[in-house]
């Protein structure tokens, strides 16, 4: 049986880059403080990967208006990308954003 390619998960973590309590909304994959995230899933909600490496913001997207962060993983060197959340530290958005790919 296929798994879907989205699983809403409703989960609570603390970021292992800043130790931020995070509440999770079931979409909720990276901090908002610092941005970092977390390496564990293969499809959104899966959390299948095996790697669990913390994963560097690297830079911001635009497009139509909307933002999307930039991941590479210190582990094994997958980039992902994820949308920008209402409640993210929209100064470390903005720094990232010198870092824009377009």
């Amino acid at each position: 049986m296929d798994t879907p390619k989205f699983q809403r998960k409703i989960e609570d973590f603390v970021c292992e880059r800043c130790g931020t309590h995070v509440a999770g909304n079931g979409y909720t994959n990276h901090c908002p403080k610092c941005l970092w995230s977390k390496h564990v899933d293969v499809n959104p909600g899966d959390r299948d990967a095996v790697c669990k490496g913390l994963m560097k913001p690297v830079g911001v997207e635009e497009k139509s208006g909307k933002y999307t962060i930039v991941y590479h993983c210190r582990v094994c060197a997958k980039t992902i990308k994820n949308k920008v959340a209402p409640e993210d530290d929209m100064e470390m958005i903005a720094r990232l954003g010198g870092k824009a790919t377009k």
